[in-house]
């Protein structure tokens, strides 16, 4: 966590600016106050750890928390915390946001899981980079919080190559083969392709991982025979891309894939909807006067 202390302080710069005018000009100075974030949705909560870190970093004690990746119904409480009541709403909407964004990918994420697996138990689900730029740290473990599986964080990850690399290197098998010949064995291997032939090149070039790219679930299955017939299935992973989304996941799962991977558990999914709510404050006593 203290490796994102730079950027929650980053955060709350962005929004707070020279100074919190409102609060500053309505709430007394040494005002006390207990707040708590409550789930306006059902939902899995995410970045609870990070909210929670915001507000200690402001000096502002933390009561209660649940743990990300737990189930909430409208109305359950996420957060409660106790300080500061200027400290307290200063923070405010960033914890909201970041709560927000993290819990809708989670969210998302437990739905697209429930529906792959009510049909293919052991198929993963898994992100993309189709991430925020300078969120992705977060988006991804918001993913794992939904019980998916965040994919590569970076270009150095893994090796994937894909169909602009495929293009110039001249074809798959091609492509793989530079690869082989220079890559540790430490790195996974994985191709984009677009037919079931490709596939069957791919898996025979030495691939670990073979993308299946916006490819029917008809093609999949297609795909799936054919590397089958050839003795190939069991030597690769196989995984579909592309368009994957909450309505059709199932059916992509259906085909026996062992991944399903979608840009939408980052790209589309919605917030879910928190807000503050004030438990008590204490105002500061006023000075006596003679």
């Amino acid at each position: 966590m203290w490796l994102w202390r730079d950027k929650l302080l980053e955060f709350l710069r962005e929004d707070v600016g020279f100074a919190d005018l409102t609060t500053e000009l309505v709430i007394p100075e040494g005002t006390v106050a207990r707040c708590r974030i409550i789930a306006k949705q059902d939902g899995v909560v995410s970045g609870v750890e990070e909210a929670a870190e915001l507000f200690r970093m402001a000096g502002v004690g933390v009561v209660e928390a649940l743990e990300s990746g737990s189930k909430v119904k409208k109305g359950d409480a996420v957060l409660e915390v106790e300080g500061d009541a200027r400290a307290v709403f200063a923070c405010e909407r960033v914890a909201l946001n970041i709560l927000m964004r993290m819990s809708g990918i989670a969210t998302a994420t437990a739905e697209m899981v429930t529906r792959a697996r009510e049909v293919n138990p052991n198929v993963v689900v898994a992100g993309t980079r189709k991430t925020t730029p300078g969120l992705r740290w977060m988006e991804k473990k918001a993913i794992t919080h939904g019980g998916g599986d965040p994919h590569r964080y970076r270009l150095d990850d893994c090796i994937l190559i894909k169909r602009p690399h495929v293009v110039v290197a001249g074809g798959v098998g091609e492509a793989v083969r530079r690869v082989r010949e220079a890559l540790s064995f430490t790195k996974k291997v994985e191709v984009e392709v677009s037919t079931p032939e490709e596939a069957v090149e791919a898996a025979k070039a030495g691939a670990d991982i073979v993308m299946l790219d916006n490819m029917s679930p008809d093609g999949v299955k297609r795909t799936l025979e054919l590397l089958e017939k050839e003795g190939l299935r069991r030597r690769v992973l196989v995984e579909a891309s592309g368009g994957i989304t909450p309505e059709n996941v199932a059916e992509y799962a259906a085909t026996g894939v062992d991944i399903v991977s979608s840009g939408y558990l980052t790209h589309s999914a919605r917030a879910l909807d928190m807000g503050l709510k004030v438990v008590w404050f204490r105002k500061p006593p006023r000075p006596h006067r003679p």
